[in-house]
């Protein structure tokens, strides 16, 4: 089976359509999304809807459980976000109903899936929705130890919009590194699938993985996209910051 697995779209309507056709073209079978499909992002209901209809697991992100409760931790551009997008969420468009089902969807995420080997998660498989886990990490061999303690094989996330594989040598390869392919073999790991709409690692093209579970391959897929536009609508917004789509033209 080829499932593809995107995370972090943080409400970016032209990264995630792009997205979802290299998905197409791809002949997977079925979408996993790891959180953060809202937050940052011009498009909140636009990309709500479109995982809601393609994505067969939905896992919760920090910016989703923050659309719903209370925000902790974030910081005052983030915050301002949060709160514009609560709006968008219920002024629509679409009917009552309609409105009322994306609150529901949201209120309705897991704060992880777990199937067989693999485990899917936002943050990380100790804390699955709001912990990061950045590359720098494997400089410190007991923080690892105890991350890769909560997983029994494989686990999956995104949140830090860093694409790459850990492995419990203390090792982090990005993509440029690994050739954008990785086998999984015995060996634990920790892969994160990157960032749909805010990639941050120097590169403005949207990053999404395609795991085949036959043959335990994985692919990191780099896919362009018009970022000008979206910087454009968040520029319109006074609720949103400029640098939010500053940030999208730079990969940072």
């Amino acid at each position: 089976m080829k499932r593809a697995l995107i995370s972090d779209i943080h409400g970016n309507l032209e990264a995630l359509q792009a997205v979802l056709a290299d998905i197409r073209d791809n002949d997977v079978d079925e979408i996993y999304c790891l959180g953060d499909i809202i937050g940052y992002g011009p498009n909140p209901c636009e990309c709500l809807d479109l995982v809601m209809k393609h994505c067969r697991v939905t896992i919760l992100g920090n910016h989703d459980q923050a659309a719903l409760f209370d925000p902790d931790g974030f910081n005052p551009v983030a915050l301002q976000a949060v709160y514009w997008t609560r709006d968008q969420l219920d002024r629509g468009p679409g009917s009552s109903s309609t409105v009322n089902g994306r609150w529901d969807f949201l209120g309705e995420l897991p704060r992880f899936h777990n199937d067989g080997d693999f485990m899917f998660v936002h943050g990380s498989p100790r804390d699955p929705t709001n912990e990061y886990v950045f590359p720098e990490y494997v400089y410190d061999q007991r923080k690892l130890e105890i991350l890769f303690g909560k997983v029994d094989q494989y686990c999956f996330m995104g949140h830090t919009h860093l694409p790459g594989v850990f492995t419990t040598h203390c090792e982090f390869f990005s993509p440029e590194e690994c050739d954008h392919q990785f086998t999984l073999g015995d060996e634990k790991l920790m892969v994160n699938v990157g960032s749909v709409g805010q990639p941050r690692d120097d590169n403005n093209q949207s990053c999404y993985v395609i795991l085949n579970t036959e043959d335990r391959k994985l692919q990191f897929r780099r896919i362009a996209y018009d970022f000008d536009k979206t910087a454009e609508k968040i520029y319109q917004q006074p609720d949103l910051a400029n640098m939010l789509g500053d940030r999208l033209k730079q990969g940072r």
